[in-house]
């Protein structure tokens, strides 16, 4: 029991993984807020491209 007592205080204390843990939650949190930006802006670009096609071919698309 002491045995087990001892590996679990080790195991909180440890700070090891801490590190990894943070980078994970910064790309995390830059995934999130890319997505959040192509949601807002994808409209906006699609008309964009949209546009450029139609001046390059110069017909509209439908």
């Amino acid at each position: 029991m002491k045995m087990y007592l001892s590996y679990l205080r080790t195991l909180l204390g440890s700070k090891k993984g801490q590190g990894m843990v943070e980078y994970g939650l910064i790309i995390s949190l830059i995934a999130v807020a890319c997505i959040a930006a192509l949601l807002i802006l994808g409209p906006t670009i699609a008309d964009l491209f949209t546009e450029v096609s139609e001046t390059i071919t110069g017909e509209p698309t439908p």
